[in-house]
């Protein structure tokens, strides 16, 4: 206890590291998947994700709950989750060390050169190419935006639940373990879904859920009708996550699939900044008016279906064909 510069320096490694393995393993798609079955070998991972998250969220439940029962206090069992936590998260990567095959070969590198500096090289000609990849950056404006939505909802949840429809402590812990349960399955159905009719129209009734969920919470006057919207966030949560990945997957070059899927980490990133902070302006300039603020998150899925309507699947699929160097 008392450690607070210890504990934000920990906090900030870990979010870094977080953010480069999770770009990493997201880059390993285009190797693993075929482009016609990207999607659903996309939402299979968001879905075992959305049920780790469950278990350590169970595992962590059931030592608090024994930890309070023998008179501990959260300085006695709030340390003990986070190992709990860390021992899950070592356990569920470990099969990816120990069987994950890379298809690639390193590259030799001319003389002088750093692989640092190769990498932004490397960023900077795509940058100076971008028209050839126009429909991967368009998508990549789209996922910042609705991604900015998703973000904040992830953000503010529990605190309009409290706040707003006066859920108690029991109740949002009950709503976040089914609306992970709905997530799950969201991405495991609009996965086969984004196969079968492809990733533009799937995403885009995605962000529609999204959006008529966020009406649904507008609305809501009874707790159920936050039941009802947080499902329909749950499922849309698993469309638009794993449906994202797998569109970026689609439109990458297998050869820049590190590159192109760093830009998706920073693209999803920047959102999880920019929805918030929207968020808590709009917020504080309501004079707290927590609805208007929601309204306000709902332009983001808005904004990020006009673009999605921009992205020509097909062309930017034959593009990343074409620039495979």
């Amino acid at each position: 206890p008392g450690q607070v510069a210890a504990a934000m320096l920990l906090i900030v490694l870990s979010a870094i590291a977080f953010s480069t393995g999770e770009n990493l393993i997201a880059a390993f798609l285009p190797e693993i998947a075929r482009s016609d079955n990207m999607g659903r070998i996309s939402g299979f991972g968001w879905s075992l994700g959305y049920f780790g998250g469950l278990l350590t969220l169970g595992a962590c439940l059931a030592y608090i709950n024994w930890s309070e029962g023998r008179g501990g206090e959260a300085v006695d069992y709030v340390p003990v989750t986070l190992w709990i936590t860390a021992m899950i998260f070592a356990i569920t990567a470990t099969p990816t060390f120990l069987w994950l095959r890379e298809r690639a070969r390193p590259r030799q590198l001319a003389d002088g050169l750093s692989f640092i500096r190769h990498g932004f090289e490397r960023v900077r000609d795509t940058m100076a190419h971008a028209v050839h990849y126009r429909d991967l950056f368009r998508f990549l404006l789209c996922l910042t935006a609705y991604q900015a939505g998703v973000a904040t909802v992830v953000v503010i949840a529990a605190i309009y639940a409290q706040e707003v429809m006066g859920f108690d402590s029991q109740q949002l812990i009950l709503l976040i373990m089914v609306v992970n349960l709905t997530a799950a399955f969201g991405a495991f159905i609009f996965g086969f879904l984004q196969d079968h009719f492809g990733s533009v129209p799937t995403l885009a009734g995605g962000i529609l859920v999204w959006i008529a969920a966020g009406a649904v919470t507008l609305s809501a006057d009874q707790p159920v009708h936050l039941w009802i919207a947080g499902n329909m966030m749950g499922l849309a949560m698993g469309a638009t996550q794993a449906g994202g990945r797998a569109l970026i997957g689609r439109l990458t070059p297998v050869a820049r699939s590190g590159e192109f899927f760093g830009l998706w980490g920073l693209a999803s990133r920047l959102s999880a900044i920019i929805g918030p902070l929207a968020y808590g302006a709009v917020n504080r300039l309501s004079n707290g008016d927590h609805r208007m603020a929601l309204l306000s998150t709902l332009s983001f899925f808005v904004l990020g279906l006009l673009l999605l309507l921009t992205v020509d699947e097909q062309r930017g699929v034959r593009a990343g064909r074409e620039n495979v160097s």
